[in-house]
């Protein structure tokens, strides 16, 4: 498979530049938490969601749920109306919008075949109800509300090849806030060209982890989670590696280390247009230094006497205090185990045997 769908509107036109003028944003709320499917089928189940105090349950419609790919729409329209906020203009939750702008912005075909899915896009978004905790704006929304409140369109062409003209759209009061206190982050152009619903969505956590930051490191469980990813915990942890040795993410590059995944931005364009690449991993295992009991011991975590002694006999000729730091950080996004010394001598041999001694 391809990193990414075809470029389907090249920038050869001053129509198309200026569609393209509108940098691409999307609501933080809903990239940090699954709001969308992840299928291309349609999907009638209710898809619940709960993290910490964030509680999220989306009810579909006979059409079914709202899909990553409907999300285009939000995202164009969040986008448009940035656009208007940054430039002075009062905004509103309505959007009128030209359906053939939408279809080039989001990567979509103009032909038949694209105004149809929009319809039927639009449906579920106005059709789900979501309950949701999320406070966008400093608001908590209690109550039942789609995503989008109204859309209207007007048709042209004859029967046999109707198409949609404009489009109205009515944003959640929900989302609209979010526009309102400027709760976006802008997005790579290529998100509309990811083929795989699930990396669509890696770039979303991706983009709104790393924030600022060079580099995001999860636990590749509550990454999954995170994702809404129904499927078998090892069909996950493939993709992820596949991901990772593809390297099809925009702005990120995708590493695997044990248990976690780590996100590590790219360095912005050269000089030739062309992105610098974060540095591969490493082919070999990372070096242990047996010189390392000096390190600073981060806190935390409570390893015992007892416990860095056994280890010496467990794993010999590794530094037990080099391994109790090594446990930490890997241990630093988990919960708490009942006994830490047990966890902390059932991981050291396994973490030892995928590492070298310098």
């Amino acid at each position: 498979m391809t990193k990414f769908l075809p470029e389907r509107h090249p920038v050869h036109d001053f129509f198309v530049l200026d569609v393209l003028d509108v940098t691409p944003r999307s609501d933080m709320a809903s990239m940090e938490h699954p709001i969308f499917s992840l299928s291309t089928k349609p999907e009638t189940r209710v898809l619940s969601y709960e993290h910490d105090d964030t509680k999220i349950e989306i009810i579909p419609s006979s059409r079914g749920l709202p899909t990553v790919f409907d999300r285009d729409i939000l995202i164009y329209c969040i986008s448009k109306l940035m656009h208007l906020k940054n430039s002075g203009k009062t905004i509103g939750p309505k959007v009128r919008l030209t359906t053939h702008d939408l279809l080039v912005s989001t990567n979509r075909p103009t032909n038949n075949l694209g105004y149809e899915r929009l319809e039927a896009s639009l449906e579920r978004l106005a059709g789900t109800v979501v309950k949701t905790t999320i406070e966008t704006g400093d608001e908590a929304t209690v109550s039942g509300f789609a995503l989008i409140s109204r859309f209207e369109y007007n048709r042209k062409g004859s029967m046999h090849a109707e198409r949609l003209r404009y489009l109205e759209i009515t944003l959640s009061e929900w989302l609209f806030r979010a526009v309102d206190s400027a709760e976006v982050l802008t997005i790579s152009r290529d998100y509309f060209r990811l083929r795989s619903p699930l990396d669509r969505r890696l770039y979303e956590l991706a983009r709104k982890h790393c924030g600022a930051k060079d580099r995001w490191r999860i636990h590749i469980d509550k990454l999954q989670k995170k994702c809404g990813s129904k499927q078998e915990r090892k069909h996950f942890v493939r993709h992820m590696r596949e991901t990772a040795e593809a390297d099809r993410l925009p702005q990120y590059q995708v590493q695997l280390e044990y248990d976690f995944v780590i996100f590590l931005k790219r360095e912005a364009e050269n000089a030739e247009g062309k992105a610098n690449v974060a540095p591969a991993p490493a082919k070999e295992p990372p070096a242990i230094t047996l010189s390392s009991r000096s390190m600073d011991r981060p806190k935390g975590i409570f390893i015992s006497a007892e416990a860095i002694e056994r280890v010496r006999e467990i794993v010999p000729g590794v530094d037990p205090y080099w391994l109790e730091n090594a446990y930490r950080e890997w241990a630093m996004d988990l919960e708490p185990a009942r006994s830490e010394d047990a966890r902390f001598l059932g991981w050291a041999p396994k973490f030892a045997k995928n590492v070298r001694v310098a």
